[in-house]
């Protein structure tokens, strides 16, 4: 069974963009995105794979999900298929038509789709943005590891990691990173719930 990892950039006060969507602040020195590319090549949008020539076959995921306003950030410059080496879905309320034919829309509930996807076979599942996404997943227990990359600046407010509040949830670090800019990477594998 596949697990699912939601693996996102953030301050150091756990907000993921600001409210117009945008990434002031976040470290984008070609230093640390090349040791990105290496390590996380799956998780390099199509524009950037050829600007940091990955070619790799991927490493962790075969499968990527995105709300609506995470898809839009792509989208918003031209880029419709933003991860062709994956297969992609698409969570969005209010599109009724999904804007490329290779990312397919999800109109049902989210989290029961993604408890079957997550029966079938597979490499992994990246959950890449989406605060409203990750919640609702998160609080139907399928979100297996989160990946954090702790950027060294307070958002003071903006779209927090996640967009509601969750249970308090006991995580294991299984690895870090830190990096001279001051980014620091951080694994944790999620406890199981126990059922009350």
């Amino acid at each position: 069974m596949p697990e699912l990892t939601y693996c996102i950039a953030c301050s150091l006060d756990h907000f993921i963009a600001h409210h117009d969507d945008t990434h002031d602040g976040f470290c984008f020195d070609r230093e640390y995105l090349e040791d990105l590319a290496a390590r996380f090549p799956d998780t390099f949008p199509v524009h950037l794979r050829s600007m940091f020539g990955i070619d790799a076959d991927n490493q962790w995921f075969d499968t990527v999900l995105m709300g609506r306003k995470t898809y839009d950030v792509g989208f918003k410059v031209g880029v419709t298929n933003p991860y062709p080496h994956l297969q992609q879905y698409l969570f969005s309320k209010s599109l009724k038509v999904s804007p490329d034919e290779q990312v397919t829309l999800v109109l049902e509930d989210a989290a029961q789709f993604v408890e079957q996807l997550k029966q079938q076979p597979g490499k992994g599942i990246w959950l890449c943005g989406g605060a409203n996404l990750a919640s609702t997943l998160f609080a139907a227990g399928l979100i297996d590891r989160l990946i954090l990359k702790v950027n060294p600046f307070l958002m003071g407010e903006g779209i927090p990691l996640f967009a509601d509040v969750i249970p308090q949830t006991a995580l294991t670090l299984t690895d870090h990173k830190i990096y001279e800019n001051g980014v620091v990477i951080l694994h944790y594998q999620i406890a199981p719930r126990r059922s009350a």
